[in-house]
């Protein structure tokens, strides 16, 4: 299914990416650009983190809050070495 429709990602991108090491929202958004555009994707984003395991890392999924309240996140930025 795809969750980001901007950047065309799809949940099997995203669980591969867990798979692969990546345990953070920001990062999950630096590797594939989620939610960087309209961000309509981000509450699908963070529950399939949550399904895969990684909540407990940081994913930001609070099951006890209202759907209405925002969510905010730190920004982090990562770099990537040249080859």
């Amino acid at each position: 299914m795809i969750v980001c429709v901007c950047k065309s990602v799809s949940d099997r991108k995203i669980r591969a990416s867990i798979a692969e090491g990546v345990d953070t929202f920001e990062e999950l958004q630096f590797e594939l650009g989620v939610a960087t555009c309209c961000g309509k994707c981000e509450e699908t984003v963070r529950q399939t983190m949550a399904e895969s395991g990684v909540c407990a890392s940081q994913c930001g999924v609070a099951h006890d809050r209202p759907a209405a309240q925002p969510v905010t996140a730190a920004v982090t930025f990562y770099g990537r070495k040249a080859a």
